[in-house]
């Protein structure tokens, strides 16, 4: 924990969210590694921390480190801004142009937004991905970089690549390690914190008392939705320190600058994804509910299994001494009937499939050894949730023939929740 504390110090990182400390912790852990990382959060939420602390705790530390807004560089010259030009390659290139993969060699490069590149680009991506190597704009000459890529995106990938704008073998070898940033939203007992920070910051930049916030306020401030995350909290924060005469903000003060009929959602793509997501969850939901009425039935089936065993069980102590669970289970049982006699031989009645199976009572077959040859004929039903999912996708799988959306359909579930299972099991 104080390792942690010391790196939060280091990057200006404020918080005590747990999942915040666990994205700090991943890029610790994977930076002495060379593996790709794809950092998944919201817009505004502080992504770019991730790659700074991932770059420092590496070998590359004393290299370059580039960050890159893919988002913002438009697409016709982002293939030029990557990878460099030759002269003459373009109209306007008047000399040999170093794009930012070959200035970077040795070091790490930080692709923000990296949902935002056009295919042309992540073709070229995925080389680099994959053997090391680009070829400039307007060259035939193959150069190799050693690099290490991290990559950010606030957009639903699974649903690009659905659709087309994003190409799925990028995206798993972007992905080999996933990086979650929470939103602001989830780290309510963190917004204090950081309005107390910009706040201060904001008093020494513009030489003037911090602002601070009534108990009432500051409860308004913690159950607000932040659509803009941690970006828009500060923005507000600024606003304020240099607006308002009056230090201390009241509630019906703050309401001006964050109104509460503000959709919690700014955007109309955001609403999209909240949506898709709710979609998805109910269909999960369903999936579950089938596995758990699936394990509900061999629930049940054992019961009888096991009731029809206490029937026909020849000693009734057995009975006696588990009469209390016995009732409990079942409720009260009157009568016991003994197994059915044959001479010197015993019977039992197998509940699946009728088969009678004869035990010499003379013989040194005891009741243990019975039970245990009852139990091994029948087979005992698995009740774990884990492994019912997971014989359902691989039925669903080998009946529409490796499929991933016809499984998905069969299911009940979306692709995109199917990709994820399929990965979490390692299917």
């Amino acid at each position: 924990m104080e390792f942690i504390q010391s790196i939060k110090q280091k990057f200006g990182i404020i918080g005590y969210d747990y999942a915040l400390h666990r994205a700090i912790e991943k890029s610790i852990q994977v930076a002495p590694t060379d593996i790709s990382v794809l950092v998944l959060g919201e817009s505004g939420v502080g992504k770019e921390f991730i790659p700074k602390i991932i770059h420092q705790f590496s070998s590359r530390k004393h290299n370059s480190y580039i960050a890159v807004n893919c988002g913002a560089i438009p697409e016709g010259t982002i293939d030029s801004e990557l990878f460099g030009h030759e002269k003459g390659s373009f109209t306007g290139a008047t000399s040999m142009r170093k794009g930012y993969f070959e200035v970077a060699n040795g070091g790490t490069i930080f692709l923000d937004e990296v949902g935002e590149l056009p295919l042309t680009t992540q073709v070229r991506l995925l080389r680099v991905l994959e053997s090391g190597e680009f070829i400039k704009v307007g060259s035939s000459k193959i150069q190799k970089v050693n690099i290490r890529i991290v990559a950010a995106t606030n957009l639903n990938m699974i649903e690009s690549i659905q659709k087309g704008k994003f190409r799925e073998d990028l995206y798993y070898r972007l992905n080999t390690v996933q990086i979650n940033v929470p939103t602001l939203r989830s780290r309510k007992n963190d917004i204090k914190l950081l309005f107390k920070k910009f706040s201060n910051d904001f008093a020494d930049k513009y030489h003037m008392p911090p602002v601070k916030l009534t108990e009432e306020s500051l409860k308004y401030l913690e159950n607000y939705s932040w659509p803009g995350n941690i970006r828009q909290l500060k923005n507000v924060t600024e606003q304020i320190s240099v607006v308002e005469a009056e230090r201390e903000i009241s509630i019906e003060k703050l309401k001006e600058y964050i109104p509460d009929n503000i959709p919690s959602i700014s955007s109309l793509s955001r609403n999209d994804f909240n949506n898709t997501f709710i979609h998805d969850f109910s269909k999960e939901r369903d999936f579950l509910y089938k596995i758990l009425f699936d394990m509900k039935k061999s629930l049940n089936d054992l019961k009888n299994m096991v009731f029809q065993l206490i029937k026909d069980y020849p000693n009734n102590k057995f009975l006696e001494k588990n009469q209390h669970l016995i009732n409990k289970i079942y409720g009260p049982i009157i009568h016991h009937q003994s197994a059915e006699r044959k001479d010197n031989f015993f019977q039992i009645e197998h509940s699946s499939d009728s088969e009678k199976r004869y035990y010499n009572k003379n013989s040194n077959c005891n009741n243990k050894e019975i039970h245990k040859d009852f139990i091994k004929k029948e087979e005992i039903p698995s009740f774990s949730l884990r492994k019912k999912e997971i014989e359902f996708i691989q039925k669903a799988l080998k009946k529409n023939n490796g499929k991933r959306s016809k499984a998905a359909k069969e299911l009940g579930i979306s692709e995109r929740t199917l990709y994820r299972k399929i990965k979490q099991y390692g299917l």
